[in-house]
């Protein structure tokens, strides 16, 4: 379905939606221009899809769901059809991740990571649906019922931008799995490497109607939310947006899931040298320029040597090399499109209004003239209270924040609106389980940073409901029915 020969060319342009696993022409003439962050050039374009196109789509999965074999198929034979997904996915995979840098400017070695992972992820979910029991009876001291469960149905799942094909394969194949058909609506940014996927997923010969890829605007994913035959939306992207798609399930109490925005914490104990971990701590603030939800953008430091580190901060981030992503040695590369590049430096004239300290970057690079770059950005002395704070910026804005004492920190890191992940670097195996048990939040490393999303994944507070990935994940792709007395 694509134009491209190899990966000279590596954004294919598409001319029709991939709806109920079929390449069909798109209810109207709208495209989606692809607009390179690395050039601001148009480099290709994919249909845009309608209301009609969401109707099309959902009917298909809807009729695969009630009448098709896809939810009647034994959990082994689910695992055969998506066991070969991964490996069409692990085929293209260079293709996808040219194709992502391309569209969303993303480092070359992130993109390879990012891709690699995607198979993982289709892999994973197989081995842990052979692992569920779909039917137990269960005893108890006066009676006894059969216990079923069945997938939930329709998914309409909605992906942002910041990686396409990772959180599309998180989100269509737990569902697929357990049996349910999916309805995916990708971000209109980075949609080609989406479609990339459309293709392995043809290749591996899914049944007819299971799943679609029609990429659109948030108008129109509002109607896959809200139409009365899709039974669970589940959604990854900002906070703002998760509010509206839980209250539009709310009115038809319409299951959900939501995987949104954080504000995570770095907590660095007093006992560590700061020589060791400020490379990893750094990356894990502003690696695709801190676009990543899980990013550790408050760094939490004694107060004592609250200079010290913001010192060793600033001359790494400074020493990162910002530029075209598609080169090997590339560290940083562009915000993926001009309104996220206005957003985040609108926040560094934010803090700055507030009082932080601007240590290095919140400028523009001025060697490159072309593209949506920010430097890495340090503020310093940040107050926990200030929007900088407290906001999901989604770009390279590092605030570093003093505490006291330990109990000072972890107080610090859940005094947020946020709880989707966080460290504690120390040698002190007691401060790190202190740490741990006590910061409200989803995941938690130890002396680095992981994003485990092959693991239950998921937040505290406005940082989501439900998780995704681990048998938790797949779990919440079924219903439970009981069935007394036999």
């Amino acid at each position: 379905m694509n134009d491209y020969k190899d990966l000279s060319t590596p954004v294919p342009s598409y001319q029709k939606l991939f709806i109920g696993g079929q390449w069909r022409k798109p209810s109207s003439s709208d495209v989606i221009e692809i607009v390179s962050p690395i050039t601001e050039e148009v480099i290709g374009s994919v249909p845009r899809a309608g209301v009609q196109d969401v109707n099309d789509a959902v009917a298909a999965a809807r009729q695969a769901f009630d009448h098709g074999p896809w939810p009647r198929m034994s959990m082994a034979e689910r695992a055969e059809i998506l066991g070969r997904v991964a490996k069409e996915v692990e085929a293209r995979s260079p293709a996808m991740a040219a194709c992502f840098t391309a569209e969303i400017g993303a480092p070359v070695a992130l993109s390879k990571a990012f891709h690699d992972t995607a198979k993982l992820m289709w892999l994973d979910a197989t081995e842990l649906a052979s692992k569920i029991t779909t039917e137990e009876l269960r005893v108890w001291s006066d009676g006894q019922a059969r216990i079923f469960r069945e997938p939930v149905g329709v998914v309409g799942a909605i992906i942002p931008w910041n990686g396409p094909v990772t959180n599309a394969s998180l989100k269509l194949a737990g569902p697929l799995a357990v049996g349910c058909t999916v309805v995916l609506k990708p971000a209109p940014e980075g949609p080609a490497s989406t479609f990339l996927l459309a293709e392995a997923i043809a290749a591996a010969g899914l049944p007819e109607g299971v799943v679609s890829i029609i990429p659109a605007d948030r108008e129109v994913g509002e109607v896959i939310v809200t139409h009365p035959d899709v039974d669970m939306v589940c959604f990854t992207g900002s906070t703002v947006a998760g509010q509206r798609i839980m209250s539009l399930c709310g009115e038809r109490i319409a299951r959900v899931g939501l995987e949104l925005g954080g504000k995570s914490a770095g907590i660095v104990a007093q006992d560590v040298d700061f020589e060791d971990i400020v490379p990893s701590l750094v990356m894990a603030g502003v690696a695709h320029s801190g676009q990543i939800c899980a990013a550790l953008t408050r760094l939490l430091v004694p107060r004592r040597r609250h200079d010290e580190f913001v010192e060793l901060v600033a001359a790494t981030l400074n020493g990162l090399k910002i530029g075209d992503p598609r080169d090997s040695d590339t560290e940083i590369g562009p915000l993926a499109a001009q309104r996220q590049r206005d957003r985040v430096e609108s926040y560094i004239a934010l803090g700055q209004s507030e009082g932080a300290q601007l240590v290095t970057g919140g400028r523009r690079p001025p060697h490159l003239d072309k593209g949506w770059f920010v430097e890495p950005t340090l503020f310093a002395n940040v107050d926990n209270s200030w929007r900088i704070a407290r906001e999901e910026i989604f770009g390279p804005v590092l605030c570093v924040i003093p505490y006291e004492d330990i109990d000072d920190a972890v107080s610090i890191a859940n005094d947020s609106p946020f709880g989707l992940s966080g460290s504690i670097y120390t040698n002190d195996t007691e401060v790190a389980e202190y740490v741990i048990r006590r910061v409200r939040t989803g995941q938690i490393t130890v002396n680095g940073f992981t994003m485990c999303v092959v693991q239950p994944y998921g937040g505290y507070k406005k940082s989501g409901l439900g998780r995704e990935g681990g048998m938790e994940g797949l779990l919440s792709y079924f219903e439970t029915k009981v069935v007394p007395g036999i």
